[in-house]
């Protein structure tokens, strides 16, 4: 690290060459307020929020673009600098709704902070309002372009983080839009619903679809028998929405607060996760000794499967044809437990508690149903739970600790882990390596795939075979390695994609976060520690899974299995 001389109001410090002005004041504890930047995004200096003075130069700087150097004397608190970024703010106000108390974002908008921090308490300037009218078509994200600050985080995430670029900016000066093509809405777009423009949305122009009065209808209805399921991220995310440290194991506290919102039972997405492994193990099995489609790619993330039929439809045949943890656990629910408890099905109300904003679409496909029935009738985000136990008044910090209900509550670590990256491969390998050899393993753990890489490579010796494993988070991750095996070079035998940088931890769905990196890891923390004090750590040792294949569900990737709980891709054709 080459360390440079600079000044910061007065004070000599050394910082890192490379750093940008922001990073090098920042490092120094000193606020600069922002909001086109993000730290998971390339810096764009739009919005110039963050500029601060420097001497020698005659005007102003954009710190978040700006390099530093050695003997750099910098101000960021004099009157010019305080007052540009007073106006700069007022500016953006007076074309903007004033609807802050009924806005999803309010108390959670970085506009909204900002103006506070600066003590903007009127808005000076009036002219002439965008108005435009929301996109709501689609079943995922909602798109209110008067809320719009044009700072560019969308784009730069779907474009070049996703490389989806299903957005974009139009026209110019007042005029100028972040619009779809043809400003179009996003179901008519190649989008893949992943929600991460949501993630980085700083207002409240783009937010996950908001089903939560859905739920409470469905609650306080006595005819319907009301189930959730909740995903493995989902636990060491909620606490982060209701005021507990990033990273928090919160199973017993959401199961617990799960029951008072009122839900008749609650269940555990893991243990589908585990059904999961049994499905998809199995296929990979029968592809690798049967000279079947290689490599298989993994289809636990619905942002994915909608990148791969968009863009990639000519490899569907490498996908896994298992459905999801979230929809075998809704297949299941509407005929297994259903049976069980002799209800009819479509008296079940299956709600899912996702950090994935594309679980929602997942879950309204027609194709992706056991029966003439939804599988899964609605799909809550993180965020949106958090919202119900706030409405619903529960204290949630001092909430005991519950357990899941039977008989789909029981998992093992393996599952929790498909919550973060490689989670889903590692979970399969503690499987596939013990049906392969026949011995219990010794060491669970197969660190090569684990970590927050956007792209992670592995060569494992199971026997006299050589298994070569990927794992890639992220769509743009994702395309690199598609494109490879596109043009026939790539030599693996299994492939797991997360839409999402980091997996579901950095879901669409999820709470937001200041600093993303630091808050996925201690996610990531949180599932791998589930994991390894948990009793049984391996999918095919779950005994309620062995229960429900020996007494009812017949063998992984039989008859019944493949009805129930696969399905088959198809290319979609969006703009």
């Amino acid at each position: 690290m080459e360390m440079v001389n600079i000044t910061i109001n007065g004070r000599s410090v050394q910082v890192d060459k490379k750093m940008s002005l922001l990073e090098a004041i920042r490092s120094q504890g000193i606020k600069v307020p922002t909001l086109c930047y993000h730290p998971d995004l390339r810096p764009d200096g739009s919005c110039r929020l963050c500029v601060v003075e420097v001497k020698g130069v005659r005007s102003l700087v954009a710190s978040c673009v700006y390099p530093v150097s050695e003997g750099m004397e910098v101000w960021t608190n004099t009157k010019r600098v305080l007052d540009a970024r007073k106006t700069v703010v007022e500016l953006l106000l007076a074309n903007h709704p004033q609807d802050c108390l009924t806005c999803a974002r309010n108390m959670n908008c970085e506009l909204q902070r900002v103006a506070n921090e600066l003590g903007v308490r009127e808005i000076r300037v009036e002219g002439e309002k965008s108005e435009a009218l929301p996109d709501l078509a689609n079943p995922s994200l909602m798109r209110d372009p008067n809320k719009c600050i044009k700072c560019g985080r969308c784009v730069r995430m779907c474009g070049e983080v996703q490389s989806v670029n299903a957005l974009g900016f139009a026209n110019r000066g007042f005029e100028t839009t972040v619009v779809p093509a043809f400003n179009m809405g996003l179901d008519k777009m190649a989008c893949t619903y992943c929600g991460q423009c949501a993630k980085v949305c700083p207002t409240g122009a783009i937010i996950p679809k908001d089903d939560t009065q859905h739920v409470w209808r469905a609650i306080n209805n006595p005819d319907l028998h009301v189930v959730v399921q909740t995903a493995p991220a989902v636990r060491v995310a909620l606490g982060d929405a209701l005021g507990l440290p990033a990273g928090s194991i919160v199973t017993g506290k959401m199961v617990a607060a799960l029951r008072r919102i009122g839900f008749d039972k609650v269940f555990d997405t893991d243990f589908a996760a585990d059904v999961t492994i049994m499905e998809e193990g199995t296929e990979f099995l029968n592809r690798l000794r049967n000279g079947g489609t290689l490599p298989l790619i993994t289809s636990c993330s619905p942002g994915w499967i909608n990148f791969a039929e968009l863009f990639y439809s000519d490899l569907l045949d490498h996908l896994s044809t298992t459905k999801s943890p979230q929809q075998i656990f809704g297949a299941l629910v509407k005929s297994f437990y259903a049976e069980k408890m002799e209800l009819e099905p479509s008296r079940i109300y299956s709600v899912s508690i996702m950090p994935c904003t594309a679980k929602k679409a997942e879950a309204s496909r027609p194709d992706i149903n056991a029966g003439d029935i939804r599988d899964v009738d609605c799909v809550l985000t993180t965020a949106e739970l958090a919202a119900m136990i706030k409405q619903a008044g529960i204290d949630f910090e001092n909430l005991p600790e519950e357990e899941f209900d039977s008989p789909l509550g029981e998992s093992t670590g393996a599952a929790v882990i498909f919550g973060v990256t490689g989670g889903v491969m590692e979970a399969a390998l503690r499987t596939v390596v013990t049906q392969i050899t026949g011995k219990q393993l010794e060491k669970l753990e197969f660190t090569e795939v684990r970590g927050m890489e956007g792209i992670k490579e592995a060569a494992l010796q199971i026997n006299d075979l050589t298994v070569k494993v990927a794992v890639a988070s992220g769509l743009g991750n994702a395309r690199k390695l598609m494109d490879k095996l596109r043009a026939g070079e790539l030599d693996y035998h299994f492939i797991e994609i997360m839409a999402c940088p980091g997996g579901c931890i950095g879901g669409g769905g999820q709470p937001k976060e200041a600093k993303p990196s630091a808050v996925r890891q201690a996610r990531g923390q949180g599932l791998y520690t589930i994991d390894d004090t948990s009793a049984i750590r391996s999918s095919h040792e779950n005994p309620d899974v062995q229960t429900l294949y020996k007494e009812w569900l017949g063998e992984p990737n039989g008859a019944k299995a493949h009805h129930l709980l696969h399905t088959h891709y198809h290319k979609q054709n969006r703009i």
